[in-house]
């Protein structure tokens, strides 16, 4: 005898709330474009043309100095070349972040006229055109003594931002750095709220992963997947703290680096904290900056691009750069990665969508996944659509439908989903 209703019903009833509270905190990757780093620049170093400058540099530097083997296919090297050159010509930068924080060296006096000469240089990028994609801004943590003076310069420098431009700011990304408790995360909610409604700019938050406490918490709890849900819809990344963290770890300074191993349980952590619910995990930094002579300068490319490369191969599709120079590794790694990918998984999606069997049978989750790299690929300039047509039979719009992107792609700072909040003037 078959179940009566009564038994589907009560299922129905008791998982319902399940299934809705499920697709609240876990909705799925954003349907927009995600940067391959964040620059970060000091606010006493912000002029106009920033991005333009850095590019400029970073194309002589190439040209200075050549560029050495950096451990990648000379092939696939020889391949992007060409792209990368146009790609520093074009868009270097894609992801600013104003530093106010640890990048900035000024005095504490005169932190309010550099933050605000700062935001005046952005908003001159933005007004003509020339800003990177993303913009935001990284203040002083929450902790007692730099609590006050971090909101004063988000305040300071949001403001600025709204007001020197004619048109309503796009979304800004506000970075918090050295979180170490869930709760400076739910406090923080409402300054954004409030700094919102004051300057009439939209904005997304970035959290700092750089503590211990922010990894594991006092009670064996993974602090990283509260902080994600405590901070609900805002979030779009966790970044790692290659140099806070390492330190409060014990780890000598010669030895820290973002591929020290110890890191490598925290960035994990942040992955699993992170997957599906909209925000991302990013790698971070090396200081150890391609300047000097051609032989130091090679030295730290072919580290940056090291590195690079090892986070692409760990599912971290974006780190932090410091130096105009680092552009050039930056970008020459990324493109190589996902050149790279674009035969395999091309091949890999056709037999997909044709249903044709090979020697690796995929299931709509791996066709998501290589759907996702492909377009990561066209995204930073790697492959273009004819590339991607004859490697995979598909177009773009078909790509964006498997990998779930439900929305045009576009510049990453953008609310969850693709539509920027309505602030009230």
């Amino acid at each position: 005898m078959p179940l009566g209703d009564d038994v589907y019903a009560e299922l129905d009833r008791r998982l319902e709330p399940v299934d809705a509270a499920r697709a609240a905190a876990f909705p799925g990757e954003r349907s927009v474009r995600q940067p391959v780093h964040t620059c970060y620049v000091p606010a006493d170093a912000v002029v106009p043309g920033l991005a333009r400058s850095w590019g400029d540099a970073a194309l002589a530097a190439l040209d200075e100095h050549g560029l050495p083997d950096l451990g990648l296919d000379p092939a696939l090297v020889e391949q992007v070349l060409p792209r990368v050159r146009a790609k520093l010509a074009a868009e270097p930068v894609e992801d600013l972040r104003v530093d106010a924080e640890d990048g900035y060296r000024g005095p504490p006096e005169a932190e309010d006229d550099d933050v605000l000469r700062a935001a005046a240089a952005v908003a001159a990028d933005l007004a003509a055109g020339t800003a990177p994609p993303s913009v935001g801004v990284r203040a002083k943590s929450l902790e007692g003594p730099t609590r006050r003076r971090g909101v004063r310069s988000l305040d300071l420098f949001l403001g600025g931002l709204a007001a020197d431009i004619a048109i309503r700011a796009p979304t800004a990304v506000v970075t918090l750095p050295k979180v170490t408790d869930v709760e400076q995360v739910r406090a923080f909610l409402p300054v954004l709220d409030a700094l919102e409604r004051a300057h009439g700019v939209a904005l997304d938050l970035e959290l700092q992963v750089e503590t211990p406490q922010a990894v594991v918490g006092p009670a064996g709890t993974v602090t990283t997947a509260a902080l994600v849900h405590a901070a609900g819809p805002r979030l779009t990344g966790l970044h790692h703290g290659t140099y806070d963290y390492s330190a409060a770890l014990g780890i000598a300074a010669a030895h820290q680096s973002s591929d020290h191993p110890a890191l490598d349980l925290a960035k994990q952590l942040m992955q699993v904290a992170v997957a599906g619910t909209g925000a991302v995990a990013v790698d971070g930094s090396t200081n150890v900056l391609p300047v000097g002579d051609r032989d130091r300068v090679h030295a730290a490319w072919v580290l940056h691009a090291r590195l690079v490369r090892r986070a692409l191969e760990r599912g971290l599709y974006q780190g932090w750069d410091l130096h105009p120079a680092q552009l050039v590794t930056r970008h020459v790694a990324t493109q190589a990665f996902f050149r790279a990918a674009l035969p395999a998984a091309g091949a890999r999606l056709a037999a997909y969508l044709d249903r044709v069997e090979g020697g690796v049978l995929d299931e709509p989750a791996t066709a998501r996944a290589l759907a996702t790299v492909v377009l990561r690929g066209l995204d930073c300039g790697a492959v273009d659509d004819a590339e991607v047509r004859t490697a995979a039979g598909v177009e773009r719009a078909d790509l964006e439908r498997l990998a779930g992107r439900t929305a045009p792609v576009g510049p990453p700072a953008t609310a969850r989903g693709g539509a920027r909040p309505t602030i009230p003037s």
